[in-house]
């Protein structure tokens, strides 16, 4: 990122707040009324033209004002940003709604619900696989006809989940016996959420170096966490009517490519399950999520934990011009309440 002085610091940022306060490209007329500088609209403007020499903004068409690019909203979000804590009335009705859940489903639905009322943009929230701590007990692989495999998995807690997995080629019986015995030594007694992460670094291995038998287990494990993702329960998605208001979005093609990644889920899935790796809240901003249909969008999300296992993510995905300073609070302080209300619930 270009490292810039206090001057040209003060002028991209506001710059940025009154682009999304007003929506229009941002004159220096403006910058200097707004910024507080006591400098010359001549001064403004090469600072503006410095500006968009280092890629942070751009001139629309032949338009006198400048609009901020994705990598000047990064440096916003980053190191710009004044995030404005949340006030009362709304944090009254963040606490007194996922106080009174009595249970996880109503927990995540007063959640994405809640993103989604307050921020009026599309809330997504991540539904855990299993009761957190729960922990893995055993699987069993028993091969179908047509490459299928049936998984039977057994968590700590007893809930047993059944899931049909397509393989690339047929197994026999002994090589499922195998793999199964491989992965219940390997993995019994620990969360789902470490067995994923360990299968990941895993599958990244040589496979070449890798035992057959463990080869069979991790694909296996891979196609049954796959198909996981595909489960539109894993996924809770509100609020996405928002997203036809904003004039950003307006255009029917963009919208039509977001609504069928919320219909699919599977891309919102992966980039949170991504989230999971580290904490705090992220935001990822237009093609740095690395999807097609989330590529004129900013998606920011926050994890909720139980007892500082993190279980899943949750936040909202709008258009780049979104009000950061006020969204980003809200996911943060939605996540947290949500994770105390698990831990209270279970």
């Amino acid at each position: 990122m270009p490292t810039l002085d206090q001057r040209s610091e003060i002028l991209l940022r506001t710059l940025i707040e009154r682009y999304i306060t007003d929506g229009a490209p941002v004159g220096s007329r403006t910058l200097a009324r707004h910024s507080g500088l006591e400098v010359s609209p001549a001064t403004i403007r090469n600072v503006m033209a410095d500006l968009e020499d280092m890629g942070l903004i751009i001139s629309p068409h032949t338009s006198a004002g400048r609009v901020p690019t994705q990598m000047g909203y990064r440096v916003f979000v980053d190191s710009l940003i004044q995030v404005q804590p949340l006030n009362q009335g709304t944090m009254m009705k963040l606490e007194g709604e996922l106080v009174e859940v009595q249970n996880r489903p109503q927990a995540i639905e007063a959640a994405s619900g809640l993103l989604s009322e307050l921020t009026r943009l599309a809330a997504v929230v991540s539904v855990p696989g299993s009761t957190p701590g729960s922990g893995f007990r055993q699987i069993e692989f028993v091969g179908l006809n047509n490459n299928r495999v049936l998984v039977i998995l057994v968590t700590g807690d007893g809930e047993v989940q059944n899931r049909i997995i397509y393989t690339e080629r047929v197994y026999s019986d002994a090589e499922l016996v195998q793999a199964a015995n491989h992965f219940n030594e390997a993995y019994t007694g620990q969360s789902l959420g470490g067995v994923k992460e360990k299968l990941l670094r895993e599958i990244e291995q040589d496979s070449e170096r890798m035992q057959q038998t463990m080869r069979t287990a991790v694909e296996m494990a891979q196609k049954l966490f796959a198909a996981g993702d595909d489960d539109k329960e894993t996924l809770v998605v509100r609020g996405e009517s928002n997203l036809m208001d904003i004039p950003d979005l307006g255009d029917m093609h963009t919208l039509r490519k977001l609504f069928d990644a919320f219909g699919a889920k599977r891309d919102l899935l992966h980039l949170l399950d991504e989230s999971m790796r580290g904490p705090g809240v992220k935001i990822f901003i237009g093609n740095e999520s690395g999807y097609e249909a989330l590529e004129e969008c900013s998606v920011v999300v926050a994890p909720y934990k139980v007892d500082e296992e993190t279980i899943g993510m949750l936040g909202v995905v709008g258009p780049t011009r979104m009000s950061y300073e006020r969204v980003i609070p809200i996911v943060d302080i939605t996540a947290k309440l949500l994770g105390n209300a698990l831990t209270l619930s279970d």
